[in-house]
């Protein structure tokens, strides 16, 4: 029986144009062997899988070749390997460098890779650095590490650095295909792709995984095949959970929930996971991030059809929801309980509750569904406004649809008079207590201003609109208005009555405002005053209505305006320090300063 090799061994690249998804670091090494720009020291760093220890072993093979050898040669005398895990002490760095002097027997170069390098302990680094620096013409580093943090900045310094990226997912679904077909097994893109995010970014993993999958399917490797051997949550899962979320079922969510918990997986995955797909939802929503979008041609299509089903308001608020529950998961006492919350909060997303809540219109809409049908028919214009109806005994609901729809009818252009309202309408609002006044008689060109509103109705609302509008469209003849010429004096006497004014109505503080400059009057007949801060300056502002048409009417000049400005700088008038008061009294009577001297008094 011949004995398996398992992929990541057999597939393992020798050519640097066999690497998968490296394609700059290899153009960079191939161009500087032809170049013969190569450094002493190579430092490979990038997370595990990814080719580091595979493009060191092509780069040392490639550096000795001369055209003339036979292409099988792998030169592994001049390639020493050095695993620094579990040589990692001084004597070992001691022992590297004494055979480091010795040139290579055949070849150009000797090559020693250093795989993890980071495991070196602080003497060996140490020890390891004048080497490293000037080594041998004849000796060429190549370090590889998964961790380039835990290396020391002065190894960091003597190396050129290149960094390894994760194996995207098409790369690795594309190699993982090209394995396939040379072994002869037929493979899903679909299923491709699971693999290739499964792993990662790596492609040993990639490569491990496919291996597994092929032990358990065998020549035919389907996606249903793929997850249920990788124990991974498929898209239908989280496409019927989108489904039932848009159709706001909860019940039947919570029972797929619970059954995915059934089969073992977690339920912090599975939210992860409906975040993930709320993602590629959003992602299909435009043509120019579809290719963001890291699924096989089948998967794809179902994005595309679901996509259309939702809306980006709704993705964005369930992608908030499920990142939530994300992280407040682990923190979370009844896990299972939060990630049922957040489902049904997602199922109550796209939920109108207004569809089946009446009780928050004040006219039921049934009203206007009838009175459209025809089965509520207005009275002609001929109709006489105000006459009422001799209204029967009826019952405290009766009277309150009859008045409602009775208020509604009115208000419509005051036109037409309601027919009688039976009882199939009733009032949203019949919890009220309390007795119901009847609708009052008008009378026939009654002017529709002078009426009371209510707001407690769709019509009375429009008709408050409309008188609104006739208000502004009202046009005041400026000429007529009074202008007389005032002088600052004049209005400062004014202003000082209004302060009066205000502080006999009790108004302390707008009238400590206003006394805190004395106002100035400019050529427009504008009133400028300066606060010291903005709080002063808002009082003032909330106050300037009163206060205007109390000056215009003084003043008799309706043209008058006030501009109020704010200067940190002013100070009240009115407060004094007490060195202040002392001078205004020596000014007064110059004997005070005498007496404060002879008796030695302070101020």
């Amino acid at each position: 029986m011949e004995q398996f090799i398992v992929s990541a061994r057999k597939y393992r690249p020798q050519t640097f144009k066999d690497v998968v998804g490296q394609q700059a670091i290899t153009n960079t090494l191939l161009n500087a062997i032809e170049n013969n720009h190569l450094a002493q020291a190579l430092l490979f760093c990038g997370p595990r899988g990814v080719g580091k220890t595979t493009c060191a072993r092509i780069l040392a093979k490639k550096i000795n070749e001369d055209g003339v050898e036979n292409p099988e040669e792998d030169f592994a005398f001049n390639i020493f390997e050095l695993d620094a895990a579990s040589n990692n002490s001084v004597d070992d760095i001691r022992n590297l460098i004494d055979q480091v002097r010795i040139p290579p027997q055949s070849g150009k170069y000797k090559v020693y890779i250093i795989d993890e390098v980071h495991m070196l302990s602080q003497a060996a680094f140490n020890a390891f650095l004048k080497t490293l620096e000037e080594p041998p013409r004849h000796a060429i580093f190549i370090l590889a590490t998964t961790e380039k943090h835990k290396i020391i900045p002065t190894i960091l310094s003597r190396c050129q650095i290149f960094d390894f990226k994760r194996i995207t997912v098409k790369d690795a679904a594309e190699y993982l295909r090209y394995i396939a077909e040379n072994q002869g097994i037929e493979a899903d893109d679909d299923a491709l792709h699971i693999i290739a995010q499964k792993a990662d970014g790596a492609m040993r993993d990639a490569l491990s995984i496919f291996d597994r999958v092929v032990s358990f399917s065998g020549k035919q490797l389907t996606r249903q095949a793929v997850t249920e051997n990788l124990n991974v949550l498929d898209y239908d899962t989280y496409f019927r959970a989108t489904d039932l979320i848009l159709t706001n079922n909860i019940p039947q969510l919570l029972i797929d929930f619970n059954e995915t918990l059934a089969r073992g997986f977690d339920g912090h995955h599975f939210i992860a996971g409906l975040a993930s797909h709320f993602r590629d939802l959003m992602v299909c929503k435009n043509e120019a991030t579809i290719p963001l979008l890291e699924v096989g041609s089948e998967a794809r299509q179902r994005y595309l059809e679901q996509s259309r089903k939702t809306s980006v308001p709704f993705l964005m608020h369930g992608i908030e929801l499920a990142n939530t529950c994300d992280l407040s998961y682990k923190t979370s006492k009844n896990q299972r309980l939060l990630v049922e919350l957040c489902l049904m909060q997602l199922a109550s997303i796209t939920f109108d509750g207004e569809k089946k809540n009446y009780k928050q219109f004040i006219i039921s809409p049934q009203y206007f569904k009838q009175r459209e049908n025809g089965e509520i028919k207005k009275a002609g214009p001929d109709a006489t406004i105000g006459i009422q109806q001799p209204a029967p005994a009826v019952s405290l609901k009766e009277k309150r649809s009859a008045t409602e729809v009775s208020a509604a009818a009115e208000s419509e252009d005051n036109k037409y008079t309601p027919e009688p309202v039976s009882q199939a309408y009733p009032h949203p609002a019949e919890e009220l207590a309390g007795e119901v006044p009847q609708p009052q008689k008008t009378t026939a060109g009654l002017d529709i201003r002078k009426k009371h509103v209510s707001g407690l109705s769709l019509s009375s609302i429009r008709t408050k609109k409309e008188l609104e509008k006739n208000r502004k469209e009202t046009v005041v003849d400026e000429s007529a208005l009074p202008r007389e010429s005032f002088t600052e004096e004049e209005m400062r006497k004014s202003w000082d009555h209004y302060i009066e004014e205000m502080n006999r109505k009790g108004k302390k503080i707008i009238a400590s405002n206003l006394a805190t400059d004395r106002p100035k009057l400019k050529e427009d007949n504008t009133i400028w005053i300066e606060l010291p801060n903005d709080t002063m300056k808002k009082e003032v502002e909330r106050e300037q209505f009163p206060l205007m048409e109390f000056l215009k009417n003084e003043l008799k000049n309706h043209f008058i305006r006030l501009q109020v400005t704010v200067n940190e700088k002013t100070e009240r008038k009115y407060a004094f320090t007490p060195h202040e008061k002392y001078i205004k009294f020596v000014e007064a009577n110059p004997l005070m300063d005498t007496l404060r001297k002879e008796f030695d008094l302070d101020i």
